[in-house]
């Protein structure tokens, strides 16, 4: 017998773009790798004096891995008014970030990405944050070899919006956001620089030997690791990571109930395709 299949038309509170088991592994999978990736330095032990060179491999093979995850994640699972909606977030986003790059860690994008992936779910929010950081590349003549781990860790950013707890709403809605936003902006501060780190041997700052903020290879993990945080407390975590976080924190409690009530206005008009596994 021929296999038939049907579609499920989900619309309202629920049109949230869910997670497979399968598009749940490759996920998985992909931030386990891009993990690995940005955390090398910390991972290899090797003789000390060694010179150490990035996983220039690995790097090249990340931009295809987001690929794989991006299509498994909306295959079957958006339809036009759904990717519509991705792809008018993802152009704003790529001109918010244009308006504030380069000005003392303002980040207008990622208040957004958090609150879509508080309407629209894990999934949305993952999609989202890799292709507004893409789009922006592109806006701002951004795109390096940093592009991947950036789309893939905005990506953690908006998932994890998606996954927060859905009870609440009003007031404790809002706070929880601005408090998440808050963090996520500084994960992502310390993310970032842990890929940067291992590249800025030697880097001299006012007060501070470089020895105190460089990467050591073969050094004990706790001493490289103390290393880094000294780096990241004092290259960024005063600066582009608060205003980042101070930006999430005020976006979201200013704009955040209009934007969060747009979208769920828009979320009760979309659908999202759920097609089911053909049956013989």
């Amino acid at each position: 017998m021929s296999a038939t299949s049907t579609s499920e038309s989900v619309t309202g509170a629920d049109a949230r773009l869910r997670i497979g088991p399968r598009s749940a592994l490759v996920l998985v999978l992909v931030s386990v790798v891009g993990l690995m990736m940005l955390g090398w330095p910390l991972l290899l032990e090797v003789e000390g004096g060694t010179r150490v060179d990035p996983p220039f491999l690995f790097i090249a093979l990340m931009p295809l891995l987001l690929v794989m995850v991006l299509a498994e994640m909306t295959e079957g699972g958006m339809d036009a008014r759904m990717l519509a909606i991705l792809g008018l977030l993802s152009a704003i986003n790529g001109v918010l970030r244009g308006l504030g790059a380069g000005v003392a860690g303002i980040e207008l994008i990622f208040f957004l990405m958090v609150l879509a992936g508080r309407v629209f779910g894990p999934a949305f929010g993952f999609v989202l944050g890799c292709t507004s950081l893409f789009v922006s590349a592109l806006f701002t003549a951004g795109v390096g070899p940093w592009l991947p781990f950036q789309m893939l860790v905005a990506g953690w950013v908006g998932m994890g919006a998606g996954l927060l707890p859905r009870r609440p709403r009003g007031r404790r809605e809002i706070a929880m956001l601005v408090v998440y936003g808050m963090v996520a902006a500084y994960a992502y501060g310390a993310l970032m620089n842990l890929w940067g780190w291992p590249l800025a041997l030697g880097i001299e700052v006012p007060g501070r030997e470089a020895t105190e903020l460089s990467y050591v290879a073969g050094a004990p993990l706790a001493e490289n690791l103390r290393r880094f945080v000294v780096y990241t407390l004092v290259t960024s975590t005063g600066g582009w990571d608060t205003g980042r976080a101070v930006t999430n924190g005020l976006a979201i409690a200013v704009v955040g109930p209009a934007v969060l009530s747009t979208l769920r206005r828009a979320a009760r008009r979309a659908t999202v395709v759920r097609v089911p596994a053909p049956t013989p």
